[in-house]
């Protein structure tokens, strides 16, 4: 699943554009094609199609793993799920489209310049919105792991709150917004605390260490333009520096023990048991 550092990626590009494909800002869009209407969660595909046309794209960022296209009258959200991606294609062609582009694009905006933006998802799980309010929809996400005002000591209390493993409760985007599985275990790892220490255990230093760890490991995936793993999501590096994600078995970097694989809350899991303590 793409988590903050792929979203982030994926919005910078889109807003700045690169080599191949132009920016997104000041395009107009002129239509919408939908192989998969499923993909619309709202409003209903006619609103969606009529509401959507004419406006520009003025504004491009992330919340969590949503990215958020601010267009004229309305925001428009983007949820990757497991496999979805957003890519620029250009085609000079009569729309609405007869058939997608290319395999496993379901939905397109379409532009005056003729390129067009195609949400690409393999397992068909992605969704977005269309809405006046997206508040309405990011309401319950949890801060920003970036956000100055997360302090250590904002965090140590957040912790304290609740009595739960902390790989499940880093992954719930409504205690911090952005983090998956593979950058939970890397934070988990470099701050030296085991996927099932109980978080209210922690100390204030354990609480600090975890926070710069988080920002550490999500530094990196943005600064490697996320990681490529499977069918996900492809263009990143990030997965050429993973220290215990999908190392099983692999000496540890830090200590030279065998990293370990288990399941935590129905979610694969990756440590070292010799580094990593319950305590």
């Amino acid at each position: 699943m793409p988590e903050l550092a792929e979203v982030e990626t994926i919005a910078r590009i889109l807003a700045k554009g690169d080599i191949q494909t132009p920016s997104l800002i000041g395009q107009k869009i002129v239509g919408t094609s939908v192989f998969w209407k499923k993909t619309v969660a709202e409003p209903e595909l006619e609103t969606f199609q009529s509401a959507i046309k004419n406006q520009y794209v003025n504004k491009i960022s992330r919340r969590g793993k949503f990215l958020i296209l601010e267009l004229d009258h309305a925001f428009l959200l983007y949820h990757l799920r497991m496999s979805g991606d957003l890519k620029m294609r250009f085609a000079n062609t009569a729309i609405p489209l007869a058939y997608p582009l290319y395999a496993h694009d379901h939905v397109y905006l379409h532009f005056e310049s003729h390129w067009h933006l195609a949400f690409n998802d393999t397992r068909k799980f992605g969704r977005l919105w269309l809405t006046q309010n997206p508040q309405t929809i990011l309401n319950k996400l949890g801060p920003e792991p970036f956000d100055p005002k997360l302090t250590g000591t904002v965090f140590f209390e957040m912790l304290k709150k609740h009595k739960r493993q902390l790989k499940p409760l880093l992954l719930d985007q409504s205690f911090l917004a952005g983090l998956g599985n593979i950058y939970t275990d890397e934070a988990l790892f470099q701050a030296q605390l085991h996927p099932k220490r109980l978080s209210n255990t922690l100390t204030e230093e354990d609480a600090n260490r975890l926070l710069r760890a988080i920002r550490k490991v999500l530094r990196l995936g943005i600064e490697h333009n996320g990681a490529s793993i499977d069918w996900a999501y492809k263009g990143g590096g990030f997965q050429n520096y993973f220290q215990v994600y999908q190392q099983t078995d692999n000496p540890c970097p830090r200590c030279g023990q065998p990293i370990q694989r288990t399941v935590i809350g129905q979610r694969g899991t990756h440590y070292c048991a010799y580094c990593q303590k319950n305590y």
